[in-house]
């Protein structure tokens, strides 16, 4: 049987008890084109002259390829066409490449989600789950539950007719999106070793503040104690004194 190749047109001549059906795939030797070729039609009686040696015959002048040149190629899973296994198998990877890309950046758009929701919504967070409080505090971003921020508290002790008085003042600022009522709140007096020495109760003087609103306050103390060194405010409210 005569094997002519698709691309360049070199003509080979081959044994046709090597093409079994359906076929099979082939590369010229000249311009490495792969084909398959279908086997051919069964004769009806077997050939009794021996089967020539392969040759190559040219269209044009030059050497014609030899036996070792002409190349039968195997089917890649089934394949019925040339390089069937290469060239489907290239867009499946493709695909799945695209797949798990697409995987990740939709994990990394969730994840972003969920980071920017724990921010945003920490407050309500932490009341639902007291004991979160510490993790945000850690990445500081501490929470107020109560709305309320406690700033800029300061002390001076001085003499008012002869007698020692302390004032103790300071900020309120509603760092939250709604109104806030304003309890009242405590003062407490340390020494060096942070022991309490005294404390009291005083009301600053405002009932709400809407958000992001912000009221000084001031307190006095006469005849303080000798060894307060150090002051703490705090919201009356945290243990009902």
């Amino acid at each position: 049987m005569i094997l002519t190749c698709p691309s360049c047109r070199t003509r080979y001549r081959a044994d046709p008890a090597n093409f079994a059906a359906p076929g099979r795939n082939v590369r010229c030797a000249k311009c490495g084109h792969i084909w398959f070729q279908t086997a051919p039609e069964p004769e009806p009686e077997a050939v009794s002259s021996p089967v020539l040696s392969i040759t190559a015959q040219r269209p044009a002048s030059g050497d014609a390829p030899t036996l070792g040149d002409l190349v039968t190629e195997r089917k890649f899973g089934g394949g019925t066409g040339p390089g069937s296994a290469g060239e489907n198998s290239r867009p499946a990877v493709r695909s799945r490449m695209m797949l798990r890309a697409g995987g990740i950046i939709l994990l990394l758009i969730i994840l972003a989600g969920i980071g920017w929701a724990a921010i945003h919504y920490r407050q309500g967070i932490v009341r639902l789950w007291p004991e979160s409080s510490r993790a945000y505090g850690a990445i500081g971003l501490p929470v107020n539950l109560a709305g309320i921020d406690i700033r800029d508290v300061g002390f001076r002790q001085e003499l008012q007719g002869g007698v020692p008085v302390l004032s103790v003042t300071g900020k309120l600022v509603n760092v939250s999106s709604r109104n806030q009522a304003i309890p009242h709140l405590r003062v407490v007096l340390l020494d060096d070793s942070r022991r309490e020495l005294y404390r009291w109760t005083f009301d600053p003087g405002v009932e709400t503040l809407s958000p992001g609103g912000e009221r000084n306050f001031g307190t006095t103390l006469s005849s303080p104690p000798p060894d307060a060194q150090n002051v703490n405010v705090s919201f009356a409210d945290d243990d009902g004194q």
